[in-house]
This record gives C-alpha cells, sequence and structure tokens, in this order.
C-alpha cells in the first residue's frame, strides 16, 4: 500500500474523525420530532392547569399524551447530535466565548425538556380510570411543567439561537436569511413566549430550516486545510533511501 493511500484511509490510527454529511438530519429529526410532540401535548391537555382532572381519564387522551412525551427524549437525543455536526461545520473557525455559551444553552435546553417532561408524564402515570390526583396536586404538576417548558426551556432555546445567528454571520456557514429569521425567533422566544402557546414551535422550525441549509449546501471548508489543496489532504512524507543521493 503507497503512503498516499494510507493518508486517505478514515480508520488509519491518527487520523481525524469526520462526521458524516448524513449525521446533519439529526436537526430534521429533533425538528419533527419535537413539533410532533408539542402539538400531541397541546392538543390533548387543556390549556388551563385549573381544568378538572376528568381529561386525564380519557383513552384517546392519555394515548396522545403517552405518544408525545415518548418522543422527548429521541428528540433530545437528536438535538445533541445536532450540536455536534454544527460545531463540525464551524470547524477552527469557533470562538470559545460564544463556543461555550452555544454548548451551554444547548445543553441545559436538552436538560430542562427532560424535566419538564418527566414531570408532566409523572401526572400522567399517576392518573388512573379509578382515582385522580387531587386538584392541588395536578395544578401544581402543571404549573411546575409549564413553567420549566416555556419560561426556562424556551428561554434557553432563545439564547441558543441567537449565538447560533452570531456564528453563523461571522462565520458565513448558512445562508443570510436564516440570520434574520433567528434573530425575530429568539426575540419572539424571550419576550413573546406567553402570547400564545404555539410560540414554541418557532424553535423547532427554524432548526428544521437551518438543518435543510445545511444538507443542501453540503460540507463546509475548513480553514485548517491549505489554500489550493483539496480538504483533508497531506503532503506525503519523503523517504530518504540510504545511498539514493551518492554520487
Amino acid at each position: 500500500m503507497t503512503v498516499a493511500a494510507r493518508g486517505q484511509d478514515p480508520l488509519r490510527a491518527g487520523s481525524p474523525l469526520r462526521t458524516p454529511r448524513a449525521a446533519a438530519v439529526a436537526g430534521v429529526i429533533f425538528s419533527v420530532l419535537l413539533i410532533t410532540a408539542l402539538t400531541l401535548l397541546r392538543l390533548s391537555a387543556p390549556s388551563s392547569p385549573a381544568v378538572a382532572g376528568t381529561w386525564l381519564t380519557d383513552s384517546g387522551h392519555r394515548a396522545a399524551l403517552a405518544v408525545g412525551l415518548n418522543l422527548v427524549p429521541f428528540a433530545g437525543i437528536a438535538f445533541l447530535w445536532f450540536i455536534g455536526v454544527l460545531r463540525d461545520r464551524i470547524g477552527t473557525r469557533e470562538d470559545r466565548f460564544f463556543a461555550t455559551v452555544f454548548l451551554g444553552s444547548g445543553l441545559l435546553f436538552v436538560g430542562m425538556l427532560f424535566v419538564a417532561a418527566a414531570t408532566a408524564g409523572a401526572l400522567v402515570a399517576s392518573a388512573t380510570s379509578s382515582a385522580l390526583p387531587a386538584s392541588g396536586t395536578l395544578a401544581l404538576g402543571r404549573n411546575v411543567a409549564t413553567g420549566l417548558l416555556n419560561v426556562y426551556t424556551m428561554r434557553m432555546a432563545a439564547v441558543f439561537t441567537l449565538t447560533t445567528v452570531t456564528i453563523i454571520r461571522r462565520t458565513q456557514i448558512a445562508s443570510r436569511w436564516l440570520t434574520l429569521s433567528g434573530l425575530g425567533c429568539a426575540v419572539v422566544l424571550l419576550v413573546g413566549i406567553g402570547i400564545s402557546p404555539w410560540v414554541e414551535l418557532l424553535f423547532p422550525l427554524w432548526i428544521l430550516a437551518l438543518s435543510l441549509d445545511i444538507l443542501s449546501t453540503g460540507e463546509a471548508p475548513r480553514l485548517a486545510d491549505a489554500p489550493g489543496k483539496p480538504s483533508g489532504l497531506t503532503e506525503p512524507a519523503v523517504r530518504h533511501t540510504p545511498g539514493a543521493n551518492s554520487p
């Protein structure tokens, strides 16, 4: 095997690990799963926590709630994978300050999303056809889950969007219209989350648009690669054969 052939082997010891381009589909998967989960939860649960818990005994509502809550963990896993895809696309252009806020807000978003889903799932699991949670318990659980989702989770989604928009603007790794739409999405999530419960869908919709843009444009060039050379290729090592340069 020649030196050049070995240099192109992605499984060679010491070779850099590259994120597969198909992994950008994780953003699409996250968006579809979260949109489906939030839609099922909003359609199945009453908007007011003061409503009696009789809706929990309906088999149709319970099934929709169970499906929506079970989709949340898979959406979180896909979002973590999407963060890795985006950081790989940024490459050596990543700034430490924005990278810290970007990663921290993304992890906090997933963590609080899981806590909100677990709280709502506990309420559903505690309700049976013969016994319902007390009205005070039901109202407390609903308020905790709603507060975690609207006040904290979506605020972290807004910070994640703002940071991503800043990175996109500085590195030009995505289309310009995503910068403008991301700014609008972040502002609405920060100050307008109480206008309508459906405002929460803005974040996964923007992630969906960003993921499709990444898939359509392909792999971004890396600044670590020398200009004029194919990405990921290095100069082959020069081997000196004893006596080759002797007269």
